[in-house]
C-alpha cells in the first residue's frame, strides 16, 4: 500500500457557544516532524494531540492548527462582584491606614485576577479531553483518506516505471549474451595475437583457462539475478498492508547499485545504453518514492 506524505485533512464542530475547526497538513520530511498551533483555550492539550499524531502518521512534516469562532455574546466577561468589592474596600482601607488618598473608581480593578475573566472553551458545556480526540481523530481520518488516495496515483506511476525498468532489464539480458561472446572472442583474437607476435608457444588449455578467468570480470549474471529479486521484494513491499516508504527508497538505492556495477564490468556500447536507460527508469521511481510515507 503507498501512503503519500502530501494531505490535507479538516474537521469541525458546532457547540452552543461556537465553533471550533481542526486542520491538518502534511508535507514531504525524511522524518516525523510536528508543529502544533493551538489558541490559548486549548493550549494544554498540545502534548496529547501530538503523541495521537505520532500514533497515526509514521513519516512527514505535519501541521496542526485549531480555530474557535466564538458565538455572538458568547465571550461575554464574567465579573465577580464580591471580589471587585473586597478589593476595592481593601485598597481603601489601606489607603485612610496610610493617609493616601482612596480610589474613587472601580475600573482600575477589573483587570486583576479573579475579578473579571473571559469564560473559556469548556466553560458552560461538559468537554473534557475526548472531545478534542474525537474532533482530532476526524480530521486524522480525513488527512488519511487524502493520503490513501494520492498514494494509489503515485502507485499507478511506480508500476508503469517498474514495467519498463523490467523490460529494459531484459534487453540487458539478451545482450549480455551477445556482448559476452562478442567479449571473449575478441579476447582470444589479441591473446594469439601477442603470442604470435612475441613467438610464445602456449597451449590451447591455457589460453583456455585465461579466457576464462576475464570472462569472470565481465560477467554480470549475478547482477541480473539479484536486479530480479530486488523487482520481487519491491512488489511484495509495496503491495503489503503497511506504507514502506523507506524500504522502498533502500530497494531502489540496491537496484541501482547493480545497474552501475554492470556497467563498469561491460563495455559494450549498445549495453551501456540500456544501462542509462535502466538508471534513467530508477530515477524517476525514487522521485514518487520520496512522497511515500
Amino acid at each position: 500500500m503507498f501512503l503519500s506524505m502530501t494531505g490535507f485533512g479538516r474537521a469541525s464542530r458546532d457547540f452552543p457557544w461556537g465553533t471550533v475547526t481542526f486542520e491538518l497538513t502534511s508535507v514531504n520530511h525524511r522524518y516525523q516532524d510536528f508543529s502544533v498551533r493551538l489558541p490559548r483555550e486549548l493550549a494544554s492539550l498540545e502534548s496529547r494531540m501530538v503523541a495521537s499524531l505520532r500514533g497515526a502518521v509514521k513519516r512527514g512534516k505535519v501541521r496542526l492548527s485549531a480555530e474557535v469562532v466564538w458565538n455572538p455574546g458568547a465571550r461575554s466577561p464574567i465579573l465577580d462582584e464580591q471580589a471587585l468589592l473586597h478589593c476595592f474596600e481593601r485598597v481603601c482601607s489601606l489607603s485612610q491606614e496610610k493617609g493616601l488618598r482612596a480610589p474613587s473608581e472601580l475600573t482600575a480593578f477589573l483587570s486583576l485576577p479573579g475579578v473579571c475573566d473571559t469564560p473559556r472553551v469548556s466553560e458552560g458545556a461538559d468537554l473534557g479531553a475526548e472531545v478534542w480526540d474525537e474532533l482530532l481523530d476526524e480530521a486524522v481520518a480525513s488527512l488519511m483518506e487524502m493520503k490513501r488516495s494520492e498514494g494509489a496515483k503515485l502507485l499507478a506511476v511506480v508500476e508503469e516505471e517498474l514495467g519498463a525498468f523490467e523490460g529494459v532489464a531484459a534487453l540487458l539480458a539478451e545482450r549480455w549474451k551477445i556482448a559476452s561472446s562478442d567479449a571473449i572472442e575478441a579476447l582470444r583474437g589479441r591473446i594469439e595475437k601477442v603470442m604470435e607476435r612475441f613467438a610464445l608457444d602456449l597451449d590451447e588449455g591455457r589460453i583456455a583457462q585465461e579466457v576464462s578467468l576475464m570472462s569472470d570480470r565481465w560477467d554480470v549474471s549475478e547482477e541480473l539475478a539479484r536486479l530480479e529479486a530486488h523487482v520481487a521484494k519491491f512488489r511484495q513491499t509495496a503491495g503489503g498492508d503497511e506504507s514502506e516508504g523507506r524500504k522502498l527508497d533502500f530497494l531502489i538505492q540496491e537496484m541501482n547499485r547493480e545497474v552501475n556495477t554492470m556497467g563498469s564490468k561491460v563495455g559494450d556500447a549498445e549495453f551501456r545504453w540500456g544501462v542509462v536507460e535502466a538508471k534513467s527508469c530508477l530515477e524517476r521511481i525514487r522521485e514518487q518514492i520520496q512522497n511515500v510515507e
